[in-house]
C-alpha cells in the first residue's frame, strides 16, 4: 500500500526504476504471448489434420483386419501377427519453439515389406497383407498424433503462464507501484511547500529584525 512507503526521493526513483522495468517486461511478455498464440494456432490446424488422418486410418484399419478374419479366419490373423519378430522402435528427442521445449517423436520399424514381418509370403493372404500395412499406416498416425498433441499441451499451459504474468503486471504490481510514486510525488510536493514556506517565514522575519535594528539606531 502506499501508506507504507516511506516518502523519500530515493524511494522514488527506486520505484521509477521498477516501474521503466515491470513496463518493459510487460512489453516483452505480451510479445512472447502473442508469438505463442500465432504457434499455437499453426500447431492446432496441424493437429485437426493429424486427428482426422488418424480417424480415417483407424477406420480402414477396422475394416482391413474385419475383412481378414472373416476370409481367413481369427487362427490365421493371429499367427500372422505372432510372427512379427523387430518391434518399432521409438526414440525422443526435443525441439525449441519460442523457448518452449516439445517433444519430436522418431519412430523406425513401423512400416515392413513382407519379407520383415516373419510371417512369409507363402501361407498369407493379400487380406492380411492389407491389414498389416493398415496397421503400420495407424501406427504411424498415432505416433505423429501423440507428438502434436503433447506439443499442443505444452504451448497451451507456456501461453496460460505467460498470460497470467502479463496479467499480474498489468492489474497488480504496476498499478501497485504507480500509486506510490504518485502518493511520494504527492507528499514530496508538500514537504517542498510546506519547506518554502517555512523559508519564507523565516526570511520575513529576519528581515523583521533587521528593521527593528535599523529604526532602534536611529
Amino acid at each position: 500500500m502506499a501508506g507504507d512507503v516511506k516518502p523519500t526521493r530515493k524511494n522514488l526513483m527506486e520505484i521509477e526504476e521498477r516501474i521503466e522495468f515491470s513496463e518493459s517486461g510487460h512489453d516483452t511478455l505480451e510479445q512472447k504471448r502473442d508469438g505463442l498464440i500465432m504457434e499455437f494456432m499453426d500447431i492446432l490446424d496441424t493437429a485437426q489434420d493429424v486427428r482426422s488422418d488418424l480417424e480415417d486410418d483407424y477406420e480402414d484399419a477396422q475394416k482391413k483386419i474385419n475383412m481378414a478374419r472373416a476370409m481367413e479366419g481369427d487362427v490365421a490373423v493371429r499367427g500372422a501377427a505372432a510372427a512379427l519378430k523387430e518391434e518399432p522402435e521409438l526414440s525422443v528427442e526435443s525441439k525449441n519453439i519460442m523457448g518452449v521445449v516439445v517433444p519430436q517423436i522418431e519412430s523406425s520399424k513401423v512400416k515392413k515389406n513382407l519379407d520383415e514381418r516373419g510371417y512369409g509370403v507363402i501361407g498369407t493372404s493379400a487380406r492380411i497383407d492389407e491389414a498389416a500395412d493398415a496397421y503400420e499406416e495407424l501406427l504411424e498416425s498415432i505416433i505423429l498424433a501423440a507428438e502434436v498433441e503433447t506439443a499442443m499441451k505444452k504451448m497451451l499451459e507456456e501461453i496460460e503462464q505467460t498470460k497470467r504474468r502479463v496479467n499480474a503486471l498489468e492489474f497488480n504490481i504496476l498499478p501497485e507501484l504507480r500509486e506510490n510514486q504518485d502518493y511520494i510525488e504527492q507528499k514530496l510536493e508538500e514537504q517542498e511547500r510546506e519547506e518554502t514556506f517555512r523559508m519564507k517565514k523565516v526570511k520575513n522575519k529576519k528581515e523583521e529584525e533587521a528593521k527593528q535594528a535599523r529604526e532602534a539606531e536611529t
